[in-house]
Protein backbone atom coordinates (compact mmCIF):
# COMPACT_ATOMS: atom_id res chain seq x y z
CA UNK A 1 0.00 0.00 0.00
CA UNK A 2 1.08 3.28 -1.17
CA UNK A 3 -0.32 6.75 -0.09
CA UNK A 4 0.68 9.43 -2.21
CA UNK A 5 -0.88 13.02 -2.80
CA UNK A 6 -2.86 12.73 -5.88
CA UNK A 7 -1.53 16.02 -7.14
CA UNK A 8 2.02 14.94 -7.10
CA UNK A 9 4.21 13.72 -10.34
CA UNK A 10 3.94 9.93 -8.56
CA UNK A 11 0.92 9.30 -8.12
CA UNK A 12 0.41 10.78 -11.86
CA UNK A 13 2.48 8.51 -13.51
CA UNK A 14 1.42 5.75 -11.02
CA UNK A 15 -2.58 6.10 -12.80
CA UNK A 16 -1.09 6.50 -16.03
CA UNK A 17 1.92 4.13 -15.97
CA UNK A 18 0.78 0.94 -13.93
CA UNK A 19 3.85 -0.01 -12.55
CA UNK A 20 7.24 1.21 -10.75
CA UNK A 21 9.72 0.10 -8.93
CA UNK A 22 10.26 0.86 -4.77
CA UNK A 23 13.71 1.22 -4.44
CA UNK A 24 14.63 0.77 -0.90
CA UNK A 25 17.84 2.68 0.01
CA UNK A 26 19.80 1.41 3.07
CA UNK A 27 20.47 4.39 6.15
CA UNK A 28 24.10 4.47 4.58
CA UNK A 29 22.61 6.26 1.84
CA UNK A 30 21.17 9.08 3.75
CA UNK A 31 23.38 11.66 1.27
CA UNK A 32 22.24 10.24 -1.69
CA UNK A 33 18.91 10.73 -0.82
CA UNK A 34 19.26 14.35 0.74
CA UNK A 35 20.88 15.07 -2.87
CA UNK A 36 17.10 14.77 -4.19
CA UNK A 37 15.34 15.40 -1.75
CA UNK A 38 14.77 19.25 -2.96
CA UNK A 39 14.66 18.34 -7.05
CA UNK A 40 11.34 18.07 -9.19
CA UNK A 41 10.99 17.01 -12.84
CA UNK A 42 8.08 19.67 -13.49
CA UNK A 43 9.64 22.41 -15.56
CA UNK A 44 8.85 24.47 -14.66
CA UNK A 45 9.06 24.13 -10.93
CA UNK A 46 5.27 25.21 -9.28
CA UNK A 47 5.09 28.36 -7.46
CA UNK A 48 4.93 26.44 -4.08
CA UNK A 49 7.65 24.34 -4.72
CA UNK A 50 10.07 27.23 -5.77
CA UNK A 51 9.06 28.69 -2.22
CA UNK A 52 10.84 25.78 -0.30
CA UNK A 53 13.62 25.88 -2.18
CA UNK A 54 12.45 22.91 -5.27
CA UNK A 55 14.29 23.13 -8.42
CA UNK A 56 14.03 21.31 -11.72
CA UNK A 57 16.56 18.88 -12.35
CA UNK A 58 16.13 16.12 -15.85
CA UNK A 59 18.96 14.00 -14.85
CA UNK A 60 18.14 13.04 -10.54
CA UNK A 61 20.21 9.86 -10.80
CA UNK A 62 24.00 11.78 -11.98
CA UNK A 63 23.02 14.68 -9.42
CA UNK A 64 23.05 12.11 -6.78
CA UNK A 65 25.41 10.07 -7.40
CA UNK A 66 23.27 7.08 -7.81
CA UNK A 67 23.13 4.67 -11.01
CA UNK A 68 20.08 3.54 -12.99
CA UNK A 69 19.63 -0.17 -13.94
CA UNK A 70 17.42 -1.34 -16.44
CA UNK A 71 14.02 -3.58 -14.91
CA UNK A 72 12.90 -7.17 -15.51
CA UNK A 73 9.38 -6.82 -15.75
CA UNK A 74 8.73 -3.26 -15.42
CA UNK A 75 9.38 -0.32 -17.34
CA UNK A 76 10.74 1.86 -14.28
CA UNK A 77 14.62 1.78 -13.84
CA UNK A 78 16.20 0.47 -10.39
CA UNK A 79 18.93 2.39 -8.18
CA UNK A 80 21.48 -0.07 -8.39
CA UNK A 81 22.82 1.12 -5.32
CA UNK A 82 19.74 0.18 -2.96
CA UNK A 83 19.91 -3.16 -1.16
CA UNK A 84 16.51 -3.93 -1.68
CA UNK A 85 14.53 -2.96 -5.22
CA UNK A 86 11.14 -4.02 -5.65
CA UNK A 87 9.49 -4.37 -9.22
CA UNK A 88 5.44 -3.52 -8.54
CA UNK A 89 2.57 -3.03 -10.35
CA UNK A 90 -0.94 -1.55 -9.87
CA UNK A 91 -3.18 -3.82 -8.46
CA UNK A 92 -6.66 -0.78 -7.47
CA UNK A 93 -6.37 2.93 -6.42
CA UNK A 94 -8.63 4.60 -3.74
CA UNK A 95 -9.02 7.95 -3.72
CA UNK A 96 -9.55 9.41 -0.41
CA UNK A 97 -9.79 12.58 1.67
CA UNK A 98 -12.53 13.65 -0.49
CA UNK A 99 -15.73 15.19 0.13
CA UNK A 100 -18.30 15.85 -2.18
CA UNK A 101 -17.59 19.61 -2.54
CA UNK A 102 -13.65 18.84 -2.95
CA UNK A 103 -11.01 17.73 -5.00
CA UNK A 104 -9.30 14.17 -3.82
CA UNK A 105 -6.36 15.30 -2.17
CA UNK A 106 -4.80 11.47 -1.87
CA UNK A 107 -5.04 8.44 -3.69
CA UNK A 108 -3.96 4.86 -1.99
CA UNK A 109 -2.26 2.61 -4.40
CA UNK A 110 -2.56 -1.39 -3.60
CA UNK A 111 0.80 -2.32 -5.48
CA UNK A 112 2.02 -6.11 -5.84
CA UNK A 113 5.74 -7.00 -6.39
CA UNK A 114 6.16 -9.14 -9.32
CA UNK A 115 10.19 -9.69 -9.03
CA UNK A 116 12.07 -8.74 -5.95
CA UNK A 117 16.14 -7.58 -6.24
CA UNK A 118 18.14 -7.76 -2.72
CA UNK A 119 21.39 -7.63 -2.41
CA UNK A 120 23.10 -11.32 -1.15
CA UNK A 121 24.87 -9.30 1.97
CA UNK A 122 21.56 -9.04 3.71
CA UNK A 123 19.87 -12.35 2.99
CA UNK A 124 19.90 -15.48 5.40
CA UNK A 125 22.29 -17.42 4.42
CA UNK A 126 21.36 -20.74 3.08
CA UNK A 127 17.84 -19.90 3.79
CA UNK A 128 15.97 -18.25 0.16
CA UNK A 129 14.42 -15.43 -0.53
CA UNK A 130 14.68 -14.15 3.51
CA UNK A 131 16.26 -11.15 4.54
CA UNK A 132 18.06 -11.33 7.73
CA UNK A 133 16.57 -8.39 9.87
CA UNK A 134 19.70 -7.88 11.74
CA UNK A 135 21.75 -7.19 8.55
CA UNK A 136 19.17 -4.81 6.32
CA UNK A 137 19.35 -1.20 7.84
CA UNK A 138 17.05 0.69 5.73
CA UNK A 139 16.20 4.38 5.59
CA UNK A 140 13.47 5.74 7.80
CA UNK A 141 12.02 9.22 7.77
CA UNK A 142 9.91 9.70 10.79
CA UNK A 143 9.01 13.78 11.35
CA UNK A 144 11.52 14.73 8.01
CA UNK A 145 14.39 13.23 10.09
CA UNK A 146 15.92 10.38 9.03
CA UNK A 147 16.52 7.37 10.85
CA UNK A 148 18.13 3.71 10.95
CA UNK A 149 17.77 0.76 12.97
CA UNK A 150 19.11 0.44 16.24
CA UNK A 151 20.02 -3.33 18.03
CA UNK A 152 17.08 -5.91 18.54
CA UNK A 153 14.96 -4.53 21.14
CA UNK A 154 13.94 -8.09 22.44
CA UNK A 155 12.58 -10.95 21.58
CA UNK A 156 9.01 -11.78 19.67
CA UNK A 157 6.94 -14.95 20.31
CA UNK A 158 5.83 -14.18 16.70
CA UNK A 159 9.37 -15.30 15.57
CA UNK A 160 8.63 -19.39 16.86
CA UNK A 161 5.73 -19.40 14.46
CA UNK A 162 7.16 -21.02 10.90
CA UNK A 163 7.12 -18.47 8.02
CA UNK A 164 5.52 -20.36 5.86
CA UNK A 165 2.35 -20.89 7.91
CA UNK A 166 2.15 -16.83 7.21
CA UNK A 167 1.59 -17.82 3.30
CA UNK A 168 -1.45 -18.46 1.43
CA UNK A 169 -2.19 -21.64 1.05
CA UNK A 170 -3.13 -22.83 -2.75
CA UNK A 171 -6.94 -24.13 -3.94
CA UNK A 172 -6.72 -27.84 -4.66
CA UNK A 173 -8.22 -28.54 -7.78
CA UNK A 174 -10.42 -31.67 -7.95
Amino acid sequence: MLGLGAKGHTAQNLLREKEAVLNLPSAAMVENVNKLAKLTGSDPVPPHKQAMGYRHEKHKFSVSGLSAVPSELVQAPRVKECPVQLEVVLEAAHPFGTRPDKPTTAIAFEMRVVKAHVEESILVPGVGNHIDPDKWRPLLMSFCKFYGLGERAGYSTLAEIPEEAYRPVPHMSR
